[in-house]
């Protein structure tokens, strides 16, 4: 049995045995065990390259923003690799980063994550390295996927710790796991899952356990007896997982025992495109595992750099991969002023673009398998996708492509599509320090406060 199926056979069994007794309980008592509070414990920032496929020069509608109702809306062929996670999800319309250097790849790389012009400010992330996450080991974890190719620089990068000033991102997962964990990457054997499985069959079970205990004590006699079948059940799913042969294979990175699949890769091949799939994925496997081992609580992920050289058609075992013909992102993006998929730049380009949401959903996927308090690791998180441009062909600085993953600990209502119209960015990035508890209400140029109904009440 590989070990996604065990992970998929003891989070299915543990699923059902919550669900079943606890159809009787009250309202109030399911929503007690099934909502985090106390707001978000860590967020991602994941940066990629080039815009999507937005509102075209011809006017035709954008390919990739959504439409429908706040929760009756549907995923388009852009972002229907979200599928599985849709309902961990919030969909963002109408944010622009204003008009200065609109047009301009690097005027939207500056302003991405500072919300101010020419990236004179302090970026978010930054922020919260040093606010709410100024007790961690690491106060911020930046690390690339080919970031610096090519020598990149300055306006090339999206973290800013000072005005005007950018900082470097780490483009060797290898160095990257070296100064987190003090050590040389054991094996390179894995790292997607995190923890064995003896040890997510503890977490689901115990933790649930506590809390039910916890649970008991407020209970009536009658839904007492409920949540007693309840334990029962749970008691149950343990004991079939410990009596399945070969259900607990030999542990995988743990805190004590942390590694990542770097295997094939080496420091001279790491601006090879071919080699890019499998860095970008080290990296996002060393980011999740160093906010699981509370290394830090702040992380920029950043895949390439604005005007990309990455030749995607490199990507072996993807739609876009033809050893035959070299097809830059950035040479993609300029795809002409209509939405024609009977040009190869613009085929080329949208398959680019669900490459990128593809590797957030894998993202969302590796929190969404760690246990943690009454939920998972992707409970108590806040992931947002972006990119310095809407639309790859026009650079426009409106309606840029971002999407949330992630309840932030109580602090954002997820599977929901919202609205704004137009309404600068910077209102994104100051609900996210809300979410984390930060005392924050204006970020960048022209912000207004936070987003009207993007985070729950109390933040």
């Amino acid at each position: 049995m590989s070990a996604f199926s065990r992970r998929s056979l003891l989070r299915a069994a543990a699923a059902s045995a919550l669900a079943i007794p606890l159809g009787g309980l009250s309202v109030s008592m399911r929503s007690a065990l099934a909502a985090p509070s106390g707001g978000a414990r860590r967020v991602i920032f994941f940066y990629f390259p080039d815009g999507v496929a937005g509102p075209a020069a011809d006017g035709s509608a954008s390919l990739w923003h959504l439409m429908g109702a706040e929760r009756g809306f549907s995923l388009n062929e852009q972002l229907q690799s979200l599928g599985t996670f849709k309902d961990d999800c919030v969909f963002l319309n109408g944010l622009s980063s204003g008009p200065t250097d609109s047009g301009s790849h690097p005027g939207g790389a500056k302003k991405i994550l500072t919300a101010v012009d020419g990236g004179n400010g302090e970026s978010i992330d930054q922020y919260l390295a040093r606010t709410a996450g100024a007790g961690t080991l690491f106060r911020h974890v930046y690390l690339g996927a080919m970031a610096n190719h090519n020598n990149a620089s300055g306006d090339k990068h999206v973290s800013y710790p000072s005005a005007g000033t950018s900082a470097t991102p780490e483009d060797s997962p290898m160095k990257a796991f070296e100064r987190l964990f003090g050590k040389t990457n054991p094996s390179g054997g894995g790292g997607g899952g995190g923890g064995t499985q003896d040890d997510l069959a503890t977490s689901v079970i115990d933790t649930t356990m506590k809390d039910l205990e916890e649970l008991r004590g407020q209970l009536g006699s009658v839904e007492k007896k409920k949540l007693e079948l309840h334990v029962e059940a749970l008691r149950e799913v343990e004991r079939r997982v410990k009596g399945i042969p070969g259900m607990m294979p030999p542990p995988k990175a743990t805190c004590s025992e942390p590694r990542i699949d770097t295997s094939g890769l080496a420091e001279t091949t790491l601006y090879d495109p071919g080699n890019f799939p499998k860095i970008l994925r080290a990296q996002l496997d060393l980011m999740v595992q160093a906010m699981a081992c509370g290394l830090t609580k702040v992380g920029v992920v950043q895949a390439s750099h604005h005007t990309s050289e990455l030749i995607m058609s490199r990507f072996p075992a993807t739609e876009m991969y033809d050893p035959k013909f070299d097809m830059r992102s950035h040479q993609a993006s300029h795809y002409g002023p209509s939405h024609d998929r009977s040009k190869r730049e613009f085929r080329d380009y949208f398959a680019q673009r669900r490459w990128w949401v593809q590797q957030f959903a894998y993202l969302i996927d590796q929190l969404k398998q760690r246990p943690e308090g009454d939920g998972t690791m992707l409970d108590y998180s806040l992931v947002v996708l972006c990119s310095e441009i809407s639309d790859g062909n026009t650079h426009s600085h409106d309606n840029l492509p971002f999407v949330v993953a992630g309840r932030g600990g109580g602090a954002l209502s997820t599977g929901r599509l919202l609205q704004y119209g137009y309404r600068r960015h910077g209102d994104l990035l100051v609900s996210i320090a809300r979410a984390m508890k930060q005392d924050l209400w204006r970020f960048g140029d022209a912000s207004s406060g936070p987003l009207p109904g993007f985070l729950s009440a109390g933040f």
